[in-house]
């Protein structure tokens, strides 16, 4: 083992959702330490601006427009990039999306949409990225991107965390079947992570929600884009080639602590603080 374990030199990564956010942090780091970066997204001048930006540090990518709801588009997608760059070695699924209603205020169209973002569009990108995969013959590795709501119950958010789940469920089953061709398979479960789409919600909290926020998370702070893409890049390296089926959370410690919090007065850990 060396420190060029770590590197990527040469390995193609497809993420779909990777224009902005959670997507294109992992799509940064991946570039950074080598690979090869096809991004999957609707949106258009994120994608192409994310590509000049890698392009501007020396790496290399691609853009390819791609509505996930759409296997066939997806499917297309996943072919292009194996031709553009001659092999595929990394999926980073992490397209998906939520809004917060009362499940008994949904509607079955609700349901098909949070189903078929967030479920079905993993399930269409791992079968055509395994696919090729195979056909390469160098095996490879699968990052889903899960959430903490799929480990935990989650009002105002059921469908969200059912799809987020069945995410979990499938890792485990893909760990297996694809372990034959040296395809590792894993889910992350991310809780709260900065992004540009969520800092206007967390300054909408105010001084007390952010202190709320930060006694619920045992590290006390919200994590990075950089941090949770460092967690992808260990599992998608050959530091990890052993390792198959793992559902992480990157989470500061949040599903560990089940409810436990710490008293901003006394620093005491309980399951329920007075007024203090």
């Amino acid at each position: 083992m060396t420190p060029k374990d770590i590197q990527l030199d040469g390995k193609v990564a497809f993420i779909t959702g990777g224009s902005g956010g959670i997507g294109a942090g992992i799509a940064r780091n991946l570039a950074n330490f080598g690979a090869l970066v096809a991004i999957a997204d609707i949106d258009v001048e994120g994608g192409e601006r994310l590509v000049a930006e890698i392009r501007e540090q020396g790496g290399d990518a691609l853009f390819l427009q791609t509505d996930v709801n759409h296997t066939e588009q997806i499917n297309a997608a996943v072919e292009e990039a194996a031709r553009h760059f001659g092999r595929l070695d990394i999926l980073v699924n992490n397209a998906g999306g939520v809004r917060r209603r009362p499940f008994l205020e949904q509607t079955e169209k609700s349901w098909r949409k949070h189903i078929d973002f967030n479920l079905i569009s993993t399930l269409a990108a791992t079968q055509a990225a395994a696919r090729a995969m195979v056909g390469f013959g160098r095996g490879g590795t699968i990052i889903n991107i899960a959430s903490s709501e799929g480990l935990r119950a989650a009002p105002g958010f059921a469908v969200y965390a059912a799809c987020k789940a069945g995410m979990i469920s499938f890792t485990r089953s893909m760990a297996l079947e694809l372990a034959e061709h040296n395809i590792r398979v894993h889910a992350l479960a991310p809780d709260m992570i900065l992004t540009p789409g969520h800092a206007p919600y967390f300054e909408a909290a105010g001084e007390a929600g952010r202190a709320a926020r930060d006694r619920y998370i045992p590290m006390g702070r919200v994590g990075s884009t950089d941090e949770l893409a460092g967690v992808v890049i260990f599992l998608v390296s050959n530091l990890a080639t052993f390792v198959t089926g793992l559902t992480l959370p990157v989470d500061g410690g949040a599903i560990a602590s089940s409810g436990w919090t710490r008293s901003p007065v006394s620093g005491a850990w309980d399951l329920y603080h007075a007024p203090e």
